[in-house]
């Protein structure tokens, strides 16, 4: 029976990684003000965007932009942006403005309130990060630890020198 089911979360796992977005599909956000944008109007297409998945309720979340946004001056410089999708659903949604308004993070919000994209991306649990290059996912990562946000700029420096 054991054996079963660790079978069973193995393929899981396998398949899942197999059906893995390989790039970013062109999805309707909504800006922190309301206004509808297509998420490839907002990808850099000509160098790399960090997408990071979050929720006002995820203290991982908060944590990750928060460190993202001591770094990113440094990081615009180097053709890197950063978007932040908000998967606060309907209910819990009117506390991303004011969060992010106390938070004055310098990077774009978006609100993905129906969930579209996050499913688009087979994104599961958050917070998630996402680093494309053009609209081609090149790295994708579940969760966080401090200092993690270092190593976003380790994959984008790498990538470059290939």
């Amino acid at each position: 029976m054991l054996r079963n089911f660790v079978l069973f979360i193995a393929i899981t796992l396998f398949s899942s990684v197999l059906t893995a977005q390989q790039s970013i599909p062109n999805i309707s956000l909504k800006t922190i003000n309301g206004v509808k944008i297509q998420s490839n109007e907002v990808l850099n297409e000509d160098g790399f965007t960090i997408i990071s998945f979050w929720a006002t309720w995820c203290i991982p979340c908060i944590n990750e932009l928060d460190a993202i946004n001591e770094l990113y001056p440094s990081w615009k410089d180097k053709n890197i942006d950063v978007l932040a999708v908000s998967t606060d659903d309907a209910r819990s949604k009117k506390r991303v403005r004011p969060l992010v308004s106390g938070k004055n993070w310098v990077f774009e919000i978006y609100s993905d309130t129906n969930q579209e994209f996050k499913r688009a991306l087979n994104v599961g649990g958050i917070p998630h990060t996402i680093i494309a290059y053009g609209s081609k996912i090149i790295y994708r990562r579940i969760g966080y630890s401090p200092g993690e946000e270092k190593d976003l700029f380790n994959v984008i420096s790498n990538y470059k020198q290939n």
